[in-house]
C-alpha cells in the first residue's frame, strides 16, 4: 500500500519527466508502477487517496463470536484445564460433547489475550545456541571423537581415538584400543600436546558428550595442561562435524576392511597407514585441495601462488577459453566449528590480538 504522500511525490516525478520529453510508460516503470496506476491516481485532477483502508469489509463467516471468545478464555482458566495445552483441551471437550473452536483458534486467542504461558509443571525447553569456536591458525582448536572399528569376530570392535586440528584438518593424534577408557584419552592428549609442542599454550578441545570425554580424571588432565573443554549440545549429532566427516572419509576408503580386523595389531597398522595417507597425500576439498600437512605447516601460501601463476599463464595463452576470472585459489582466513556471523567472528579475532 502506497501512502498519499508517496503518491504525490511519484506523480510529481513522472510529470517532471514527461515535461522533459519522457514517455509515460517508461517513466512509470522507473518507479515500479504501471501507467494504468498513474492514470487511476490522477483521473479526476487531484491525487486520489487509497480507499482500501476506508472500506467496511464483511465479517468473515468463520470468525468466532465474542461470546465464544469469552468462553474459550473462561475454559482455559478453569482448574481442570489450567495445566493443559489446547491440543489436550479440545479433545477433552469433544469427549464431553462440546465443540467451541479448533486448537489453532484456541492458541490464537491465548496469544491475543497474553495467556500463552507455559501450562505444565515440566521445565520449559531451552533453545541452546550451537557451540562454536574460531581458529585462525593451527593448534588453536582441536576436535576429537571415538569411532568403532569392526573386528572379524561378530559383535567385537576396536576403538579408534582420533584428534583433528580444525584449522588445517591434520590428524594430530590417534590411538587404537580394545575399550573406551578415560585413561586412554588422557594418554593420547598428553602425547599429542607434547608432539605438537604446545604444552601450556591456549587450546580448545571439542568433543561430544561421551563418558571418556566427560570423565573427571580426563577433565583434570586437561586442566593441568591448560586445555579448555568444549562439548556438543546434548543429542545433536552435527556439532562435531569435522571429526564425523573424517570418520566417513576413512570408512568409505576403497581399502577399508569391511570384513573386520583380525587383531588389535592389524587395526593399528591399517590406521597408521590411513593417517599417513590422509595427512600427506589426501587433497582436502575443505582447504581448497591442499594436503592437511601443507596447510598445517605453512606450505599453503607458496603452493597457492604457484597455482595462481599457472592459471594466469594459461589464460594468457588461450584467453578465448576463459569467460571470466581464473579459478579461486584463495584460502579462508579462519575456520569456525559452526556457522557464525562475520561481525561475531571479527570480534573474537580482535579480542585475541
Amino acid at each position: 500500500m502506497i501512502s498519499t504522500q508517496n503518491r504525490i511525490i511519484a506523480v510529481e516525478l513522472i510529470n517532471e519527466a514527461r515535461d522533459n520529453g519522457a514517455r509515460l510508460i517508461p517513466a512509470c516503470k522507473v518507479l515500479s508502477i504501471t501507467d494504468r496506476t498513474y492514470q487511476r491516481w490522477t483521473k479526476e485532477g487531484d491525487i486520489k487517496e487509497d480507499q482500501r483502508p476506508l472500506i467496511k469489509r464483511p465479517r468473515p463467516k468463520n470468525k468466532i463470536t465474542e461470546e465464544e471468545r469469552t468462553e474459550i478464555v473462561e475454559i482455559v482458566n478453569k482448574p481442570e484445564y489450567a495445566d493443559l495445552v489446547p491440543s489436550h483441551i479440545v479433545p477433552k471437550l469433544a469427549t464431553e460433547g462440546k465443540y467451541i473452536a479448533s486448537e489453532s483458534t484456541f492458541y490464537r486467542v491465548l496469544r491475543e489475550e497474553k495467556l500463552d504461558t507455559h501450562r505444565s509443571r515440566a521445565k520449559v525447553s531451552v533453545k541452546r545456541d550451537p557451540v562454536t569456536h574460531v581458529a585462525t591458525s593451527p593448534n588453536q582448536v582441536w576436535t576429537w571423537d571415538i569411532t568403532w572399528l569392526n573386528a572379524s569376530v561378530k559383535g567385537q570392535y576396536y576403538k579408534l581415538y582420533l584428534i583433528l586440528d580444525m584449522f588445517s584438518r591434520l590428524i594430530v593424534g590417534h590411538e587404537v584400543w580394545k575399550e573406551e577408557k578415560a585413561q586412554h584419552a588422557e594418554y593420547l592428549i598428553r602425547k599429542t600436546t607434547l608432539a605438537q609442542g604446545i604444552a601450556g599454550r591456549p587450546l580448545v578441545l571439542h568433543s561430544d558428550n561421551g563418558s571418556p570425554m566427560k570423565a573427571a580424571t580426563f577433565q583434570a588432565t586437561l586442566e593441568k595442561l591448560g586445555v579448555q573443554s568444549s562439548f556438543s549440545r546434548p543429542r545433536v549429532s552435527n556439532d562435531n562435524p569435522y571429526s564425523e566427516s573424517l570418520f566417513k572419509t576413512m570408512k568409505y576408503r576403497p581399502g577399508y576392511p569391511f570384513k573386520g580386523f583380525s587383531s588389535l595389531e592389524e587395526s593399528r597398522v591399517w590406521v597408521d597407514k590411513f593417517v599417513k595417507w590422509y595427512n600427506y597425500e589426501h587433497l582436502h576439498s575443505g582447504i581448497n585441495f591442499l594436503s592437511p600437512y601443507q596447510r598445517h605447516f605453512g606450505l599453503d601460501k607458496e603452493i597457492m601462488e604457484k597455482r595462481i601463476k599457472t592459471y594466469e599463464e594459461a589464460k594468457l595463452r588461450n584467453p578465448e577459453r576463459w569467460s571470466g576470472e581464473i579459478r579461486d585459489w584463495s584460502l579462508p582466513e579462519y575456520v569456525t566449528l559452526n556457522p557464525m556471523r562475520e561481525d561475531e567472528v571479527q570480534k573474537i579475532i580482535k579480542s585475541r590480538n
